[in-house]
């Protein structure tokens, strides 16, 4: 269904058989959520930004994670999975040395070509941040392609911002939009406290050359589509990555079947005027 992106990957004779990769860092971002780094030890599974592979934990099951770090040449990989489940808690407590299984690359990728010659406005909320940070990634190390970027951050509490280093090294870069700001907070925070949605209405963006790219929990993704629109950037240059009920990758189980779409084939990234009537049908 989606025009914007590039087209999901297709069944291959090997679609269904993971590939074995070495975890060579784990670290912990948060209480619950870990960063993984990966070297493959057969054939190189390489998603683009936005794309996800499916993890295996092997005894345990697989489940899909969006890429978190920046494209490579030697196959590795970085996934950062939060613990909510008996795969994601078994992938968060590998240990170096440990072995995964990996299928993928699947799904479509953020429209960062498309994008080039305008300004790229990057819109994350809480985990949503990993799925954007290569995105991001890109667009600064393609920085002449942009006329802006800006980069708007929101989370729960302090306690739950992800890559805590990099936000403070992405806060000092003169050519980067940079926001920040957090549900709730102690005493000590010095920062902004509120939805991240509150960063829209001023961030420097012009809205007729902008597209937006938003990842988070869904009610942050429609609450900040919301705020873009009232700015004036258009549906077509909206860009939300949903990631509900994937399950094989491949679009063969139906498991993620939102109205006509498969969201593993033809997302997770969507174009919003292509799934906004879907999004407003509550028993979907």
């Amino acid at each position: 269904m989606s025009t914007a992106t590039s087209p999901a990957a297709e069944a291959t004779p090997g679609a269904m058989a993971p590939v074995p990769y070495r975890v060579l860092e784990r670290r912990s971002e948060t209480a619950d959520t870990f960063t993984l780094s990966l070297e493959p030890l057969g054939p190189a599974v390489a998603p683009a930004p936005g794309q996800f592979d499916m993890l295996y934990a092997f005894g345990v099951g697989e489940v899909p994670i969006s890429t978190s770090g920046a494209p490579t040449g030697d196959g590795s990989l970085v996934h950062t999975v939060r613990a909510v489940g008996a795969v994601t808690r078994a992938l968060c407590g590998s240990e170096p040395g440990d072995v995964i299984g990996v299928r993928g690359p699947f799904g479509t990728t953020w429209p960062l070509a498309a994008a080039a010659g305008g300004d790229l406005v990057i819109v994350a909320g809480g985990i949503g941040l990993a799925p954007l940070r290569p995105a991001l990634y890109h667009a600064l190390g393609h920085r002449d392609d942009y006329t802006g970027v800006s980069l708007l951050v929101g989370a729960r509490t302090p306690r739950d911002l992800l890559y805590g280093e990099e936000l403070a090294a992405w806060a000092a870069r003169r050519d980067l939009d940079f926001g920040l700001t957090v549900d709730a907070a102690p005493a000590e925070w010095l920062g902004d406290v509120g939805v991240v949605t509150r960063l829209i209405p001023t961030a420097r963006f012009d809205p007729s050359r902008a597209t937006a790219i938003v990842c988070g929990p869904e009610i942050m993704m429609s609450f900040s589509v919301r705020s873009l629109l009232e700015r004036g950037v258009p549906k077509d240059r909206i860009h939300v990555s949903l990631e509900r009920d994937m399950r094989c990758g491949l679009g063969h189980c139906g498991h993620c079947q939102l109205g006509p779409v498969l969201i593993c084939r033809d997302g997770p990234v969507f174009r919003y005027d292509e799934i906004e009537r879907l999004l407003e049908v509550r028993e979907l």
